[in-house]
């Protein structure tokens, strides 16, 4: 006797699980309540869905599984910072982090969008995991649930940005990375603004060209680095196949398109490319649209030989960018001590 293969329920579009459920002989109401359950209240268990008769609820476990994350280990940094690592259903880990700003009101989640990353970037943890697999839209979304429920015990307030920023290129898990954005923003979701969400890239100019003819209304950071083509191929390989002129080309298209201003992230690395010339390189890149130059001390990864640029010269090249007129700010990394900084994110212990 053969069993039937039961569906991840947090894997199906809205489209395809109200297809299996009109299959069932069942009315739109009801579809909208077990689509509120699921996204709206956050529950993780069929049994849960109280306003569904128990016959209801049986004939969805007969159908349906849910793959559900589990917390392995959270660590507190001395600033805050919060790390979370879950267990996913095929054991699997991935990392988000949460950057509480009480005085400002902001709650910040970084989200992971792969299990680990394609790009190998020199400088970055997670790169040298590899890719392991694509995240579903509901282990995206869960980081979120997981995190808010705690962010709400325990400052009072829930979780107001979200950044893909975590482990993984978004754009190369694009379909699943929208549907988690459509359920993040949705009144029947988590009901956030789009512009309480940033997509941050390192750079696939065909995809950030398909945000913007997809309508996508959240911010773009692209993760730059260097300005010069050599020195961003040596220590980001997918500059090969997407170069600086190509994403020039597509973030002047995504903002001609949306009109949304695009941040520029850019690590400085000591006498690597924090001269006055890679100022002026980068001067050059950002003149083609409106940027806001994010520059980032380097966070240091265990064997792997780069180190920060010092205070006077980070200071020296953001003042090259704001004499260009170009709006800069200085980020200080936050969570450093516990592997949570941008970069850091490997699964270690």
């Amino acid at each position: 006797m053969s069993t039937i293969q039961k569906k991840d329920i947090l894997t199906l579009t809205d489209d395809e699980l109200q297809n299996i459920l009109i299959s069932f002989g069942w009315k739109k109401y009801r579809i909208s309540q077990v689509n509120e359950w699921l996204w709206k209240h956050g529950i993780r268990s069929i049994d849960e869905m109280s306003n569904l008769s128990l016959t209801d609820r049986q004939k969805l476990k007969d159908v349906f599984e849910m793959h559900t994350l589990a917390l392995d280990k959270m660590q507190i940094s001395f600033d805050g910072t919060r790390k979370y690592r879950f267990n996913l259903h095929d054991n699997l880990k991935i990392e988000s982090v949460l950057i509480p700003v009480p005085e400002d009101e902001r709650y910040t989640l970084c989200i992971s969008s792969q299990a680990g990353c394609s790009l190998t970037c020199t400088f970055c943890a997670t790169g040298r995991m590899g890719l392991l697999r694509q995240l579903t839209p509901g282990e995206i979304f869960d980081q979120y649930l997981y995190v808010n429920r705690e962010c709400i015990e325990v400052y009072g307030k829930p979780i107001t940005n979200i950044v893909f920023m975590g482990m993984g290129e978004p754009l190369l898990n694009y379909k699943n990375v929208v549907a988690s954005i459509g359920k993040f923003t949705s009144p029947k979701g988590a009901n956030l603004s789009h512009r309480r969400i940033t997509v941050s890239t390192s750079g696939i100019a065909k995809m950030i060209k398909k945000m913007a003819e997809d309508g996508l209304k959240v911010n773009l950071a692209l993760s730059l680095h260097a300005a010069d083509d050599t020195k961003r191929t040596e220590i980001m390989p997918i500059n090969k196949q997407n170069n600086l002129h190509s994403l020039s080309q597509a973030l002047k298209h995504y903002y001609n398109t949306t009109s949304n201003r695009i941040s520029i992230e850019y690590i400085c690395f000591d006498h690597y490319n924090d001269s006055e010339k890679d100022a002026r390189n980068l001067i050059r890149f950002c003149s083609h649209f409106p940027a806001l130059v994010n520059i980032i001390e380097y966070n240091n990864v265990r064997g792997i030989d780069f180190q920060k640029s010092d205070e006077n010269t980070i200071n020296s090249f953001a003042k090259h960018l704001l004499k260009a007129g170009i709006m800069t700010t200085v980020r200080k990394s936050r969570g450093k001590d516990i592997d949570a900084a941008c970069g850091q994110l490997a699964n270690e212990a």
